[in-house]
C-alpha cells in the first residue's frame, strides 16, 4: 500500500508562512514572566552602574548584546559583544542608552498609545525586560531589551 503524495500549492504555503510569522511576531514579547506597568516601581537608576543590554526585535537601529558603563548618568564605555553590537559602537556608539533612556522610550511608547509596553522588574526594582510594540499588526516595530548583569558602581 502506498501513500498519496500530498500537494501543497505556494499560495497555501504562503499563507501559512505568513500565519506563522504573524504569530511569531505576537509572541515575541511574551516569555511567560509576569510584567508590570512602566513606572510601578521606586527603583531610582543610579548615576553610576554597569549592565550588559541584549537589544532585539524589529528592525531598529539598535540590535545586538552590549556591555554598558554608565558614569554621572551617561553611557562612557560600550563594547559590542555580537557582531551586530560590534558594528554599532563602531559607527554610532551614541545610540547605546542608558536604563533611563530604555524606560524613557517605555514611557513614550506607554503616551503614544502603544499596543503593548511591558516591563519585568528585578528584586531590587531595576528593569531586567523591557517589551514594546507600538501597532499590534504591523511588522517590525517591536522592541524588546534584556538587562543582564546590572550592578551600581559606586
Amino acid at each position: 500500500m502506498t501513500t498519496p503524495a500530498v500537494r501543497t500549492r505556494p499560495r497555501a504555503l504562503a499563507l501559512t508562512a505568513l500565519a506563522a510569522a504573524l504569530m511569531w511576531a505576537t509572541a515575541a514579547c511574551e516569555d511567560g514572566s509576569p510584567a508590570a506597568k512602566v513606572n510601578d516601581p521606586a527603583w531610582q537608576e543610579p548615576s553610576s552602574y554597569t549592565y550588559t543590554l541584549e537589544s532585539s526585535e524589529g528592525e531598529r537601529s539598535l540590535i545586538g548584546r552590549f556591555e554598558v558603563t554608565v558614569r554621572g548618568g551617561e553611557v562612557v564605555k560600550s563594547v559590542g559583544l555580537d557582531e551586530a553590537g560590534r558594528r554599532l559602537v563602531d559607527r554610532r556608539p551614541e545610540e547605546v542608552p542608558t536604563i533611563g533612556e530604555l524606560l524613557d522610550e517605555a514611557e513614550a511608547a506607554r503616551k503614544d498609545d502603544a499596543d503593548k509596553v511591558e516591563i519585568t522588574y528585578a528584586s531590587d526594582g531595576h528593569p531586567t525586560r523591557i517589551c514594546l510594540d507600538w501597532e499590534e499588526n504591523a511588522v517590525d516595530d517591536e522592541a524588546l531589551y534584556a538587562i543582564t548583569g546590572y550592578a551600581a558602581t559606586g
